[in-house]
């Protein structure tokens, strides 16, 4: 398939080459694997080698290779050395959905790659609206985490959060050194179930002050609540509030086709 990047657009191809908080490897990754998952590259098809990766996208042949043993080691393509690579997943058009554990992985991904810097980790009474929506009687107090992640220098996003089942002390130093997954499956918080919502406001003054932009400047909002599930119901554990600085980040979906 030497004429691959005619399947794409040009503004997906130059996505690739802007400066973004997700590694290059992993977002040619998701181009490939979305254009296989969607039926544009069928199955049985041949890829192009690492060298024509390289060359048609850009990058460096270190980076094709990673990005097509990510496609591998999920068994969407098939590498047997004479013969090349080859597509192995099958498209059927099905109802699409977003699933829990591609999600957590990417966020885990992010947070790997990318400086983090805690502000603030304490447990404390929370605000109303937080202890109702945590289900958290009068005076229950729960951890709150401020912390602001960077990439080169540059930060892209202010991370405030409430959680609540953590039953271990955790401190400053932990947070420098794992994600909150880690530490949340550390603790035997296993979530179930995570919904988001993305919208947008203008900066405040200690907003713009972490991500270094001005006051009043456009940020992309995001609210999370992750879930876990006890006795059959679902009971909120984390409420997080994201601010990103849109020209450092992007949030990009990758939804998969429900194999069940």
């Amino acid at each position: 398939m030497s004429s691959i990047a005619e399947i794409f657009s040009e503004s997906q191809l130059r996505e690739l080459q802007q400066d973004r908080p997700t590694p290059l490897y992993f977002r040619l990754y998701s181009l490939l694997k979305h254009a296989i998952l969607d039926g544009t590259i069928g199955n049985g098809a041949q890829m192009p080698t690492e060298q024509q990766l390289a060359e048609t996208f850009g990058v460096s042949r270190i980076t094709a290779k990673r990005a097509m043993d990510e496609l591998a080691a999920e068994e969407l393509v098939q590498r047997r050395r004479g013969r090349g690579t080859h597509v192995t997943y099958e498209y059927t058009p099905k109802p699409v959905r977003a699933p829990l554990v591609g999600m957590l992985q990417e966020i885990e991904s992010m947070a790997r790659h990318s400086e983090v810097k805690v502000l603030e980790c304490k447990k404390q009474t929370p605000p109303a609206r937080i202890r109702e929506l945590l289900g958290l009687p009068d005076g229950d107090k729960a951890l709150h985490l401020v912390r602001v992640r960077s990439r080169d220098g540059q930060p892209f996003g202010h991370y405030e959060s409430w959680s609540a089942g953590l039953g271990k002390p955790v401190s400053k130093r932990d947070f420098a050194r794992f994600t909150r997954l880690e530490i949340f499956r550390k603790q035997g918080l296993k979530l179930t179930h995570v919904t988001q919502t993305i919208s947008a406001v203008a900066a405040d003054e200690n907003l713009a002050a972490s991500l270094q932009t001005e006051v009043g400047a456009p940020l992309i909002s995001l609210v999370r609540h992750s879930f876990i599930t006890v006795a059959k119901r679902e009971q909120l554990v984390d409420y997080l509030q994201v601010f990103y600085h849109p020209d450092r980040f992007q949030y990009q979906m990758d939804l998969e086709i429900d194999k069940a």
